[in-house]
C-alpha cells in the first residue's frame, strides 16, 4: 500500500508536518485510495482514475457514491 500511496499521491514528497495534520492527511489518502480501487468502470490504473475524477465531476460523484 505504501508504494501505491507514494506513486499515486506523492506521499513521500508531502511536507505536511504540523500537529496531527500528517496523520489526518494519511487517513484521507488511504480512504481516497480505497474508493478509487473499488471503482471499476474506468481505466484500471488508480492514478488515471484520480486524474479523471479531478477533471470530471460526474465521474467524481461515481467514485464517491458508487453509482
Amino acid at each position: 500500500m505504501h508504494w501505491q500511496l507514494d506513486v499515486t499521491f506523492g506521499e513521500d514528497q508531502s511536507r505536511i508536518r504540523k500537529g496531527h495534520a500528517d496523520a489526518n492527511f494519511s487517513i484521507v489518502r488511504r480512504m481516497a485510495l480505497s474508493l478509487l480501487k473499488n471503482e471499476e468502470s474506468k481505466n484500471p490504473g488508480v492514478k488515471s482514475k484520480r486524474l479523471a475524477a479531478g477533471w470530471n465531476d460526474d465521474y467524481l460523484e461515481q467514485v464517491l457514491f458508487g453509482t
